[in-house]
């Protein structure tokens, strides 16, 4: 017969931000236990509030199964001895699995006869089981943990209460002198205790208490709620997912209500007023139908309707002393001018060893200059860009930045408009933190996306510069982001600027400014390889196979946008039976262009017409091959290397590379290796696994 189990973890009120993971954990932890303990079980249901951890486990076996198995012991000549009596190792094997000498038959392996038994083992009863899954609940991790009173344990928040049911009966064990049992507790403030008769009644008797368990439901609830709202008032709120998270994990029993903001406030930009809602209050911010920002906002309570225009009026004063602030940073930030802010930059360390972040901007400056004659900019745009990357950081002095950080750029902008800047130098502001987030939006403008990546390349060439290298999930200066920005913006723009020529313009910038650095040479791998592998992310997102990534990335990344057209028109070639004899070819060149000494070649020791052919073909489509690859065309590049296919094997068939003249044999292997350094500029192909796909 098989009954529900049910355990609970009652806490004090746990953060927010730990309760996804947590409950994601708890679900995997649980059916792995179980797995492990031979217990059968139907499905796992996960619950969790600020107060609660819970699990709920249906269709639970009263006992594990029992197993006949066939145990293998050693071979029959070392089972018996010459007179055929039973050895010590077959009567040692036979009560090693409980068993006696009685109970074993040979059975033929491989022409070889081994003793066997067959082993009954009766299955445990499940209550006895489940009094170890204490373990799991000390196995869950947390961002952060504490200790409370005298206890050892270090866990995210203390432990209060436990249930710990199988059908009624109360399954016993204890953490830090916490027992199991059957009781749980409601709504802190409008539920009392209760007692869990049935793990099947887990969520109906919670609910009695105003406690919705279910992550899910209590989320559609403050979903159906915030709709109703838009619908009665014909608003439309601004419903961020995070917070709309946050919010589901902040409260046990959820109730909207809406409140009220004075309309002097809306001279503040929206962005500072959005930021204050919902980082500082968790608020949602409200639009009108057309789209404009309405001098109100919309809470979740954690409780019922009771009193609700007094919870209300309450939050109203909150945010009215939140905006109030906001209102006068805006007043004070707009005094001064935009130069007197810069000059602050002087007192604010960027990082100890790299100066300050006046010394950063000075740097940005140098890098943008240099970036904009490699794209071509004329003088005036020229001007602007030197413009926005001189102020791009003249916001971190602002009060609303110092207040709400990440408005960084964004009231840049604002404020670079307000003190008269031109359009392009304002925008430029904001877009040079782009992307903010992994996947988010790259510069839009020519300007906006030359200081971004000045000021990301230099931050990373810094960092790595002074030996802060992303180790793991450690990345606290966001290199990792800032690296796959500038590849995204590159790729945005279509700008053909070589990866590895900008990491060198920065690189250089350092030494020639004397700024701290390890060993050149170190600096400049360590570069590299961190640029590679972020490309080497990008394209696998892209889901290009991780050997052609390899094989396009095995000389560099380049011209990063056309390293990835080049991967991108190699997966399409690999399932194209046509490439086959062109793979063939050059992939026959690179095997045996790695034992040629040089590239020198002399026509003159050439023995046969196949030679003169190869090299006659290599001569005609290089100097064409090597202006589509400047070019960045790598269709019409891969199109010209074809063209060698055909005189390449009928070279092969003609004639012996590895002839025993060295003068002879060596000519050969230089006239390889100039072909192969071509082919290398396009791609290593033998990293490619093409035979499983002709």
């Amino acid at each position: 017969m098989s009954k529900s189990v049910l355990f609970e973890l009652g806490v004090e009120e746990l953060p927010a931000r730990f309760i996804n993971n947590a409950l994601a954990q708890l679900e995997e932890k649980t059916a792995q236990w179980l797995k492990e303990q031979r217990v059968p079980f139907g499905e796992i249901t996960g619950f969790a509030t600020p107060r609660r951890l819970a699990v709920k486990i249906t269709e639970v076996e009263e006992k594990q199964p029992d197993i006949e198995e066939e145990a293998k012991g050693p071979a029959k000549k070392i089972a018996l001895d010459d007179e055929g009596n039973w050895t010590k190792a077959a009567i040692g094997f036979s009560k090693g699995q409980g068993k006696s000498v009685e109970d074993i038959y040979f059975k033929e392996i491989n022409g070889t006869e081994y003793v066997h038994v067959n082993k009954f083992i009766e299955g445990e009863q499940t209550t006895k089981l489940l009094e170890d899954f204490r373990e799991v609940f000390l196995s869950l991790t947390f961002p952060k943990n504490m200790r409370w009173g005298n206890r050892d344990l270090r866990y995210a928040r203390p432990i209060r209460w436990m249930v710990a049911i199988f059908g009624k009966e109360i399954i016993p064990f204890s953490i830090e002198g916490v027992n199991t049992g059957n009781r749980s507790f409601g709504h802190r403030f409008l539920g009392s205790e209760t007692t869990i008769v049935d793990a099947d009644q887990y969520e109906s008797l919670l609910k009695d208490e105003y406690v919705i368990a279910s992550v899910e439901e209590r989320k559609a609830e403050i979903l159906s709620q915030l709709k109703q709202l838009e619908k009665e008032n014909d608003w439309k709120l601004i419903l961020d997912e995070g917070l709309l998270d946050e919010v589901t994990h902040l409260v046990e029993y959820p109730t909207v209500f809406s409140g009220e903001f004075s309309e002097e406030f809306l001279e503040v930009p929206e962005e500072a007023l959005i930021t204050s809602m919902k980082e500082h209050q968790r608020y949602f911010p409200v639009r009108s139908s057309n789209g404009r920002l309405l001098p109100c906002f919309v809470g979740v309570r954690n409780g019922d309707d009771q009193y609700i225009d007094t919870v209300a009026r309450g939050n109203e004063k909150v945010l009215k002393a939140r905006l109030k602030d906001a209102q006068f940073f805006f007043e004070e930030d707009q005094k001064g001018s935009i130069d007197e802010k810069m000059q602050k930059l002087s007192r604010m360390v960027y990082q100890e060893e790299l100066g300050t972040l006046a010394d950063k901007v000075q740097r940005i400056i140098a890098i943008t200059g240099k970036i904009g004659e490699w794209v071509g900019l004329e003088a005036e745009q020229m001007t602007k860009a030197k413009r926005a990357a001189e102020i791009c950081k003249f916001d971190l002095v602002t009060q609303m930045v110092d207040e709400f950080t990440e408005l960084q750029g964004v009231m840049g902008e604002k404020y670079a408009r307000i003190f008269g800047e031109e359009e392009e130098v304002a925008m430029a502001i904001n877009e040079h933190y782009m992307p903010r987030q992994a996947s988010g939006a790259v510069p839009s403008t020519t300007i906006g996306s030359i200081v971004s990546i000045a000021d990301k390349l230099d931050t990373i060439v810094g960092s790595i510069s002074i030996g802060i290298i992303p180790t793991g999930s450690q990345d606290p200066y966001g290199l990792r982001r800032q690296a796959l920005g500038i590849l995204q913006t590159l790729t945005a723009q279509g700008w053909s600027i070589p990866v590895e020529k900008l990491i060198d313009l920065v690189h250089q910038f350092y030494y020639e400014l004397d700024l701290p650095t390890r060993e050149k040479k170190d600096v400049r791998n360590d570069l590299q390889e961190f640029f590679q592998v972020r490309a080497a992310y990008l394209m696998k997102e892209d889901e290009i196979d991780p050997d052609v990534v390899e094989a396009v990335l095995a000389t560099g990344i380049g011209v990063y946008p056309a390293t990835k057209a080049k991967a991108i028109l190699l997966v399409e070639k690999r399932q194209d039976p046509s490439f086959k004899s062109v793979h063939e070819a050059l992939g026959r060149v690179l095997n045996l262009a790695r034992k040629a000494e040089s590239a020198k070649v002399d026509p003159k020791l050439f023995e046969n017409d196949k030679e003169h052919g190869l090299f006659n073909a290599y001569q005609n489509v290089h100097d064409v091959y090597r202006k589509s690859m400047q070019n960045n065309q790598p269709q019409d590049a891969l199109n010209r290397l074809s063209e060698l296919a055909k005189p390449i094997h009928d070279f092969f068939d003609e004639t012996m590379v590895m002839a025993e003249d060295e003068a002879i044999r060596h000519n050969r292997l230089a006239l390889l290796k100039q072909i192969a350094e071509d082919v290398y500029a396009f791609a290593d192909l033998n990293a490619i696994e093409w035979k499983q796909q002709f």
